[in-house]
């Protein structure tokens, strides 16, 4: 297709099968283009909503070629995907976002290495070997911290958290299984998102800063829009994130995520090179979506500038807050539900099972008005 730009009636492939997967499937049909989904269950809410499904495990190479060739580009909705899936499909169709991200983010050490090039802050680590490592490391780690695998299988049970020196045998066991990193906690008050968007022309594009809450998983519970924060802090955001976006290889929409202490100082926490749950808040309160924004980039049609259109707050539905929702359901004129059809078999990736999306006249508003029904805990 000339220059590479998609119209519509072109065809998106997507591989993922979590509700950002859904969400984008939906925004891709909304600017005219076909769909093909491909995921390992064939119960995904994904196909669902694709003009084609195709159904097959990541390891299958003849399915997998299969569903690239029937697409003009290929994006994946989560950095959980296997870089090798990607690599593979990259023989076969255009996947814009490419893999030197993805590759740089699933190594904790490759990504730490980066940002210290990058001169941002980043927690105090050391590389861990063996139990020995461990205890040499922690006069200068300190408790509490946390032990993390070097590459990124988004298996909690791998995760240790250390808060005293008897913790530490506990993690014999670990250790054994591969080379591990040692990361003191930052004693943050708050965490900042950014969300932004990379052009195959290096143009780039910023949404409104996000506050965020997270659970102890470290999953987002609330996310709020737009942050309200200091002048200076916002430049600097700004600053690094415009520096980081430039020294990237990737298209599409991507999180860069601050912590920032009582004293005012930003840490680094996280990048993520696919599109993230904390860019759902935009879909009210924003003039144009996460979605649309990357599918935008893909295709390289103009981005649009993103701009507040209503401020807002968002947080996830669990199990536990259904009989609550119930009354606010028919009380509430400014609260938005986006529920996910998640099956069984897919049920144990998440706790959620939807979305809470309320505006108001000020984040805080609309903070103070979920904390007033009591169901966040």
């Amino acid at each position: 297709m000339e220059n590479n730009v998609l119209f519509p009636g072109s065809t998106i492939g997507i591989i993922g099968d979590s509700p950002s997967g859904v969400m984008l499937a939906q925004a891709a049909q909304h600017l005219g283009f076909k769909v093909v989904s491909y995921s390992r269950h064939e119960s995904s809410p994904v196909l669902a909503h694709a003009d084609v499904a195709l159904v097959g495990r990541l390891n299958d190479k003849e399915k997998l070629a299969d569903f690239a060739q029937r697409c003009d580009l290929v994006t994946y909705e989560s950095d959980e995907i296997d870089v090798q899936v990607i690599r593979y499909l990259s023989h076969f169709t255009r996947v814009p976002q490419n893999t030197e991200l993805l590759e740089l983010t699933q190594d904790r050490l490759l990504e730490r290495a980066f940002f210290e090039q990058m001169n941002v802050n980043i927690a105090p680590y050391a590389t861990i070997i063996n139990l020995d490592d461990i205890y040499q490391a922690m006069p200068s780690i300190g408790y509490p911290c946390v032990l993390k695998p070097i590459q990124k299988d988004f298996n909690p049970k791998r995760i240790k958290v250390i808060r005293k020196q008897t913790d530490i045998a506990d993690c014999a066991e670990l250790v054994e299984k591969g080379t591990y990193i040692l990361e003191s906690h930052v004693d943050f008050e708050r965490e900042v998102s950014l969300i932004m968007t990379k052009t195959q022309d290096q143009k780039v594009t910023s949404f409104p800063l996000v506050e965020c809450r997270v659970k102890e998983d470290q999953t987002l519970a609330l996310a709020s829009m737009p942050a309200q924060l200091d002048t200076d802090t916002v430049q600097e955001i700004e600053r690094l994130a415009q520096e980081i976006a430039q020294k990237i290889s990737y298209v599409g929409c991507f999180e860069l995520s601050f912590y920032l202490t009582k004293s005012g100082t930003l840490y680094f926490n996280r990048l993520t090179p696919a599109l993230s749950n904390t860019g759902y808040i935009f879909n009210k309160t924003v003039n144009v979506t996460m979605f649309e924004q990357h599918l935008r980039a893909l295709a390289q049609i103009p981005l649009v500038q993103p701009e507040i259109v209503h401020p807002g707050v968002l947080f996830f539905i669990t199990k536990e807050m259904e009989n609550a929702l119930r009354t606010q359901w028919v009380l509430k004129d400014n609260w938005f539900y986006d529920m996910y059809r998640i099956p069984e078999i897919m049920q144990h990736k998440t706790s959620n099972i939807g979305h809470v999306l309320v505006l108001a006249e000020s984040a805080q508003v609309a903070q103070q008005q979920i904390e007033t029904t009591g169901i966040l805990k």
